[in-house]
């Protein structure tokens, strides 16, 4: 697969605190990613570097193989930022027509089509939108813009449940029909576990882990029972977390387990259960430091 996006050793610095800490990251083509982190982890600083908001202290951005200098946008690219800059003034037709004039492959039809799913009024104005339903402008231009780059950060801020359903239900679907690079910034963690292929987690600045969805969920278990059986079975193996109850203890561990490890399991009463996405993220986060 090509790459699209290249990130190369950036840094960013608020002071003498890092927001961005040497991170090296690649997106390749048609592939939905997302990235996690807490508040503060750098997701929002390395989208808007790439978006050509702010600008690295070092490091490189190439897009499709070619530098981004300061300044400078990625071709065929949109960022729905968390906070978008939208005309307060304007109605959200107007805006729609004026982001469809940056995208070359805006589709109107699926415009329309979201306006109704999303339940927006295309006659009112921007000022007097919620906050949530400012998000579902912003998803919405990101859905109808086809970019072959996409960046969301918090798409489903403010949003109940049943719109980040639809949200979600509407990327996947028009994605498989046209395939793009989308990147997802979020802290509502499981809830994007069905629907990104990798994920990259940041922390303090610095990448954490990129992996397979898929590998994660493989990897990814929480072991229970005595604690001399526990500790014997997580002997050699990448532990994340430990909790110790009574005579028993659980771990959490980040390794794939053969017919072997399963076995042993049986003869020593321990049991196997998989982690959740926000478990596996909040292991992973205390066990970083």
């Amino acid at each position: 697969m090509s790459i699209v996006l290249s990130c190369d050793k950036l840094n960013k610095k608020y002071g003498r605190t890092y927001a961005l800490r040497d991170l090296d990251i690649q997106l390749e083509e048609n592939v939905i990613y997302g990235l996690l982190g807490r508040n503060g982890a750098g997701k929002t600083t390395l989208l808007n570097i790439i978006a050509g908001g702010i600008f690295a202290d070092d490091g490189t951005v190439e897009v499709r193989g070619k530098k981004l200098g300061k300044g400078a946008l990625p071709e065929d690219f949109c960022f729905v930022g968390e906070k978008n800059k939208l005309f307060g003034g304007a109605r959200l037709i107007e805006v729609l027509q004026f982001a469809a004039n940056f995208h070359p492959n805006w589709d109107w039809t699926f415009a329309h089509k979201l306006l109704q799913t999303f339940r927006l009024d295309p006659n009112q104005k921007i000022k007097q939108l919620s906050r949530g339903t400012e998000s579902l402008v912003g998803n919405l231009i990101g859905l109808a813009s086809r970019a072959a780059l996409t960046l969301f950060d918090e798409p489903v801020l403010g949003l109940d449940v049943l719109m980040r359903e639809r949200f979600y239900k509407e990327l996947l679907e028009d994605y498989a029909n046209h395939p793009r690079t989308i990147l997802l910034s979020t802290h509502l963690i499981d809830e994007i576990a069905p629907v990104v292929e990798q994920v990259y987690i940041i922390d303090e600045g610095s990448l954490l882990l990129h992996d397979e969805m898929n590998q994660i969920r493989m990897a990814a278990h929480l072991i229970r029972g005595h604690s001399d059986a526990v500790a014997a079975f997580t002997e050699g193996k990448r532990v994340l977390h430990t909790e110790s109850y009574g005579h028993g203890k659980l771990a959490a561990i980040f390794q794939k387990l053969n017919d072997g490890d399963r076995m042993q399991a049986r003869q020593l009463d321990i049991t196997i259960e998989n982690l959740t996405l926000q478990k596996f993220f909040s292991y992973l986060i205390e066990g970083g430091h």
